[in-house]
Order: C-alpha cells, then sequence, then structure tokens
C-alpha cells in the first residue's frame, strides 16, 4: 500500500475504499439526492468505461482494498455491467442502485457477477410504501422488494442503505425484520441521516455535515476528486467544490497526494466519531 494511504488508514483519518461516481443521469427524482439527478439532467457528468476501469486498476496498484461506484443510477449507463465485471475482478466493489432496472435482459447480463465479490446496494428508507415512496417516488417500494428477491435468486449479494431524516427506532425495526425475511441479513444493511446538502440543502432536509462527521474517503467525479462521497454535491445545476481535493480525478496518484494532504488536517485515532456513512 501507498506509504502516505497506509498511515492514514492506520490512524484513522481514511478509509482505503475508494469512491467513483459513475454518471448524475438517472431514472427518478428524490427529495434528498446530493447531485439533483433526475432524467433529463442536462450535464451527466458521466466518466468513461475506460476511465471508471483505469481508476481501479490505479487504486490496486496505490493499495486501496475496495471499490465504491455510485451515481445517479450506475445502470442507466450501457456498458456498466461488463464494466462492473472487470472492476470486481480488480477489487471487491459494492455498486450503488435504486432498485428499479433490474429486468431480466439486465439480470442475465449481470448472472457472472455471482462470483466475484461484489455486492448490489439498493435503497429502501422505509417498511411501508407510502413512508418510502413519499421521497423515492410512487412505486418504488414494489419495485425494489422485487429487486432484491430477482438479484438474490441469481446468486448475487444485495446489501440494503436506509436513508433518514430522523431515527425512529420502531420504524428501523420493523424495516429491519422486512430486510431479514427478505434474506438480507443486519451487516448487510447501512442506515445513515439524511445530509444538507445538495437537494436536500434546497429542500432543507437532514443535517449539516460537519468537517468530522464522515470519514475521508478518495471519491472520484468527471469534475475531479473530492474528500468523501458526500463532497461532490449539486445545487441548482451547480457542483460545490468546497471539498474538492483536486481538479482532474486522473491520475490517482496525484488525487491521492492531494487527498492526504486535505485529511492530514483532520484528527487522527480510533476515538473520532463518524455519524455519517
Amino acid at each position: 500500500m501507498h506509504e502516505g494511504l497506509a498511515r492514514a488508514v492506520d490512524e484513522g483519518r481514511a478509509g482505503d475504499r475508494l469512491w467513483l461516481y459513475a454518471t448524475y443521469h438517472c431514472n427518478l427524482t428524490c427529495t434528498y439526492c446530493l447531485t439533483e439527478s433526475h432524467p433529463r439532467i442536462a450535464d451527466r457528468r458521466e466518466l468513461s468505461r475506460d476511465t471508471l476501469v483505469d481508476a481501479v486498476a490505479q487504486g490496486r496498484a496505490l493499495g486501496f482494498r475496495s471499490v465504491g461506484i455510485t451515481g445517479g443510477e450506475v445502470f442507466m449507463l450501457r456498458w456498466f455491467p461488463d464494466a462492473l465485471a472487470e472492476v470486481a475482478s480488480l477489487l471487491p466493489t459494492v455498486a450503488l442502485t435504486n432498485g428499479t432496472l433490474f429486468g431480466q435482459r439486465l439480470l442475465d447480463r449481470l448472472a457472472p457477477l455471482a462470483s466475484l465479490d461484489v455486492a448490489f446496494q439498493l435503497s429502501l428508507d422505509a417498511a411501508e410504501p407510502e413512508a418510502n415512496d413519499a421521497l423515492r417516488g410512487q412505486g418504488n417500494f414494489r419495485d425494489v422488494v422485487d429487486a432484491i428477491g430477482r438479484l438474490r435468486k441469481h446468486g448475487l449479494r444485495v446489501r440494503i442503505a436506509t436513508t433518514v431524516e430522523h431515527r425512529d427506532e420502531d420504524a428501523l425495526e420493523r424495516l429491519c425484520v422486512l430486510h431479514r425475511e427478505l434474506g438480507v441479513p443486519d451487516e448487510d444493511h447501512v442506515v445513515r441521516t439524511i445530509v444538507r446538502r445538495g437537494k436536500a440543502a434546497v429542500e432543507g432536509l437532514g443535517v449539516e455535515l460537519g468537517p468530522h462527521d464522515a470519514l475521508p474517503e478518495l471519491t472520484l467525479t468527471a469534475e475531479g476528486a473530492f474528500l468523501h462521497p458526500f463532497g461532490p454535491t449539486v445545487r441548482h445545476g451547480v457542483t460545490d467544490v468546497d471539498l474538492r481535493v483536486a481538479a482532474e480525478p486522473l491520475p490517482l496518484a496525484g488525487s491521492l497526494e492531494a487527498f492526504l494532504a486535505a485529511v492530514a488536517q483532520l484528527p487522527a485515532g480510533d476515538d473520532v466519531v463518524r455519524n455519517v456513512r
């Protein structure tokens, strides 16, 4: 592992996962979206397939131990299933998705990934359709629950991410009962608070992100490298650059050096509280 990265990870200043925003294009329009992604977005800010795969190859050489790929909706990219197989053959990978596009044709293309270390992280915010769909769109609950079953039937690992504005333990327990019934164990369920960035900031939702609330993890987009996945947010069509550390994502070694210079200013130690993940 790159000496500086290894030291930052050991000191608790940074994580060893590399994040990539593949596209800001999406088929949904969620109320709290960090990137204002929607079906008619003018600037999709896509990473090319070659850039995405090359970034992961460079990340592996530098010592990153896993990869997260997000959007937008990553499966809006026709080439993404094949690129995901390439990436997952290099490093353990989690692909974030809204779970609405898993028809049989796409599932057939994903079948080879069952033998790789890859997980599909679907967003599901409540155990009741009305509560879930209020922020994510009509019919989303039905589509996601159906997708979980379809993916698992094909031998693919499923994770669930729940994003809430206010933590309601009773509501979360009902959701946990549901995801267990669907075959998703507790260790594959992530719960996080809505972060007041991007569209959520415009809508007045969520909590302000403090400088030490999110674990720094080098995050690449078409517009450069950022401190963590909550960094490259969009408001009124304009990307926030307050958490950008480099204007170009590649070469990764350059972005990593800029990232490490930024995290060197943050507190070290296992006692550092990270409230958002």
